[in-house]
């Protein structure tokens, strides 16, 4: 089973702090320099978790986006990547305690996502049978006809699809509808709390989720610790509890949750077993410094 994934490959500056931040003065913390981006972070547990990964991604042509390569194909990951001159690779500061993390981005090349890079990517992978995107090319003008034309060229070979809802501030900045109109026939979406609570309303998880399969046959959404539900346009609910561990650092939690489910469902899981697995390496995920499964 191998999956292409499109979207974002970015430098990670996680910042891991103990207590509140003492603004305006000093905070003790930990702080750490590596590769990063929702696209890329999946790949990765994609290939920690065994399948085949390929990443399609634009960087900067510069030391951070040679490094940034590097470590994906250290890891197994395939990478269809296109470094830009003159275009710094993106680079997102991470403000990390061990419940919550808070993302300050500079998307750089990122926003360089390019549609016939992309097109040709998708139409040259050989032996994949799904395409996973990162819902941060489509939250983006730059990067936006780049991640449309990743679906249209999976549609294309007939492969299924799934998107990550990506991030909650910026969809309620596009505006939920325009996001959605973006989603039409896509196989599975994938949303956590706050982004459902953008993109579904604000009524209990199941509500949201099939309220959401208007736009996708399939959705689901992570709750985290609690667990997760999946709705099919079928009208037939499912739920798993979450998995609770002592948590570390939640960066890339949900990018890890998203690999184990598809590796599990691609694979011929039905529903509940690959929200199970999910749930397995979303957990594995929080017990981990850093947003990428330690090799």
């Amino acid at each position: 089973m191998s999956v292409l994934v499109v979207g974002d490959l970015v430098t990670d500056v996680l910042v891991a702090h103990a207590g509140p931040l003492a603004v305006g003065s000093d905070t003790e913390a930990r702080i750490s320099v590596g590769g990063g981006g929702q696209a890329a972070n999946t790949a990765a547990w994609l290939a920690h978790a065994g399948a085949g990964a390929t990443l399609i991604a634009a960087v900067g042509d510069d030391h951070a986006g040679r490094e940034r390569i590097a470590e994906l194909v250290a890891a197994g990951v395939r990478c269809a990547v296109r470094a830009h001159p003159g275009v710094p690779t993106g680079s997102v500061v991470v403000l990390s305690s061990a419940d919550e993390r808070t993302m300050i981005t500079d998307r750089g090349a990122a926003l360089l996502l390019d549609p016939a890079d992309v097109t040709a990517a998708v139409r040259a992978a050989q032996g994949v049978t799904h395409l996973h995107l990162s819902g941060y090319p489509l939250l983006h003008a730059g990067s936006r006809p780049g991640g449309l034309a990743a679906l249209a060229a999976a549609r294309e070979r007939g492969l299924t699809t799934s998107v990550d809802a990506a991030s909650a501030e910026p969809l309620r900045q596009l505006g939920a509808r325009a996001f959605l109109d973006l989603l039409c026939g896509i196989d599975l979406l994938l949303c956590n709390a706050d982004e459902a609570a953008v993109l579904g309303g604000t009524g209990p998880a199941e509500e949201q989720a099939a309220a959401l399969t208007a736009v996708a046959v399939n959705v689901v959404v992570k709750r985290g610790g609690d667990g997760a539900v999946w709705a099919s346009r079928d009208g037939v609910l499912r739920s798993v509890a979450g998995v609770r561990v002592p948590p570390l650092d939640p960066t890339g939690a949900g990018d890890a949750f998203a690999a184990g489910l598809l590796t599990a469902w691609c694979s011929g899981a039905d529903p509940a077993a690959a929200l199970t697995a999910g749930a397995a390496l979303g957990a594995a995920a929080v017990q981990t410094a850093g947003a990428r499964p330690v090799s």
